[in-house]
């Protein structure tokens, strides 16, 4: 669909004065952008699977959706969704592979899919290729949801997800070949902090092959680069119920 789709501009990890941002980005294959419908909004209109298509920026495939008000959106494409089903999003809807609802009417031990954190902010949760996240239990207006992390955290349950694990599940097991398919990519050679200088990363310098030469291993700016390096005081600890790290 040409009308759904636009030349991504590439940012090559530069910010806006042309200084690197984000190390190990550059030159890549022109993309097109597909913007994908993240919030499920179209409620209790029925929508029809006209295609499934390979999408560059991300690892799941999408599907075109053809609304009956005449309408076309792409949303990811979870696994067993085929050409011609029908979808919908809404709070009555069918129990069923591709149908958006609040987590309040999905059953425990459902696998589901772009889950919101916020109500009308879109999915963040469980977006690429393979994965899934499960409803644990109810608690008065939250939900317990199991991450595909493993980590189980209480959230609202008037928040939408869409019901079945995402396609692709081999996805994970790909091998690129060659270096060039990583530059195609636009993801430039990765340099080990101890081969360097010490004027270019904390563990460089030393005679010979030597470690990191300190209590911590740091990252180029400085920061610690292993461990638990989440904040203490983070807003959304509370709403955490496991951690992604317990066994």
């Amino acid at each position: 669909m040409k009308k759904l789709r636009q030349i991504l501009k590439k940012q090559s990890g530069r910010d806006a004065t042309g200084a690197v941002s984000v190390r190990h980005q550059g030159g890549r294959h022109k993309r097109f952008y597909r913007p994908i419908d993240f919030k499920r909004d179209k409620f209790d209109i029925e929508g029809v699977v006209e295609a499934i298509e390979y999408d560059p920026n991300r690892s799941s495939d999408i599907a075109l959706i053809f609304y009956k008000d005449g309408e076309k959106r792409y949303i990811l494409s979870p696994l067993d969704l085929k050409v011609g089903d029908k979808v919908m999003s809404g709070q009555n809807v069918e129990i069923k592979t591709g149908n958006a609802m609040p987590l309040i009417k999905i059953p425990v031990g459902t696998p589901i899919h772009n889950l919101e954190l916020t109500p009308g902010s879109g999915g963040q949760i469980a977006r690429s290729a393979g994965n899934q996240a499960f409803i644990v239990t109810r608690e008065d207006d939250h939900v317990h949801v199991k991450m595909p992390s493993s980590e189980v955290r209480k959230i609202l349950s008037k928040n939408y997800a869409t019901i079945g694990q995402l396609g692709k599940i081999d996805w994970k097991d790909r091998v690129l070949g060659k270096a060039g398919a990583s530059r195609r990519r636009g993801i430039r050679p990765t340099v080990r902090g101890v081969a360097m200088n010490p004027s270019s990363h904390p563990h460089g310098g030393g005679e010979g092959r030597s470690g990191v030469g300190m209590k911590h291993p740091k990252t180029f700016a400085g920061r610690p680069a292993v461990g638990n390096t989440r904040s203490k005081k983070k807003y959304s600890n509370k709403h955490i119920i496991r951690k992604r790290n317990v066994k």
